[in-house]
């Protein structure tokens, strides 16, 4: 993030979902280079090599329910929490099985989480970043489990921000266009997708995971004090188009 500088010296965040080295892991090191004692989670044994060392990690399931209870049961007070943990496959959600395991990754385990972390929260005058999509506003006919539960993920961040301002808990969301990152690898595997990708964005380029910390980043500082129930596209102009 050329030019941009926040601080976030001592202050206690939480990644839900940053093992996979995409954009939950860029913005683990965004905080991280910004003074924050950074927790990260992730399906995976093991984050990325180069996390390992950085910050405490767990692994956690989303969808089980007691284990997110626990995980949150440890940490009495947090500053910023960032739902980032989401799957998706590309032509694989119409089938009804998957299409429900997704939304119980992506939408209920965020709530799951936010609703878990809220005496944390609460104790800190937190901040709740969750990472929604251009999908939340888009038909996404290869993925309409992911678009579905990403529009839920907006919603949702509406919902939370109305109920949790009495106890000083703001609640925002982020909206992703195309990015470089291990979900999309998939579907970069189409030239033809990706050209078009590249000729509809004004930037001119997918984008990178770095790209998104600095908007989530921006969200959970004082610079963003007077905002709540938002949801800021991050996408290159795709979505203006």
């Amino acid at each position: 993030m050329p030019g941009v500088s926040f601080d976030f010296e001592s202050a206690r965040v939480v990644v839900i979902g940053a093992s996979r080295g995409g954009i939950g892991a860029a913005i683990a090191r965004g905080f991280g280079k910004a003074g924050a004692r950074v927790h990260i989670t992730g399906a995976e044994p093991e984050p990325m090599p180069e996390d390992a060392a950085r910050f405490a990690y767990t692994q956690m399931d989303v969808t089980d329910s007691q284990a997110v209870r626990d995980y949150a049961s440890d940490h009495g007070s947090v500053d910023v929490l960032i739902n980032c943990a989401a799957i998706t496959r590309r032509g694989e959600e119409m089938a009804p099985d998957f299409f429900s395991h997704v939304l119980d990754v992506n939408l209920t385990g965020s709530f799951r989480c936010a609703e878990a972390m809220h005496p944390a929260l609460k104790a800190a005058g937190g901040s709740v970043i969750n990472i929604a999509s251009m999908y939340a506003r888009f038909g996404s006919p290869r993925n309409p489990a992911y678009g579905a539960s990403k529009a839920g993920v907006e919603q949702l961040t509406k919902s939370l921000a109305i109920a949790w301002a009495p106890d000083g808990i703001r609640v925002n969301a982020v909206a992703p266009g195309f990015i470089v990152s291990e979900q999309s690898a998939r579907a970069r595997q189409d030239p033809a997708f990706v050209a078009g990708v590249e000729a509809r964005t004004p930037a001119g380029r997918w984008g990178e995971p770095g790209d998104i910390a600095g908007a989530v980043m921006f969200l959970a500082s004082p610079a963003a004090a007077f905002m709540t129930g938002a949801c800021l596209p991050v996408d290159g102009g795709y979505s203006v188009v």
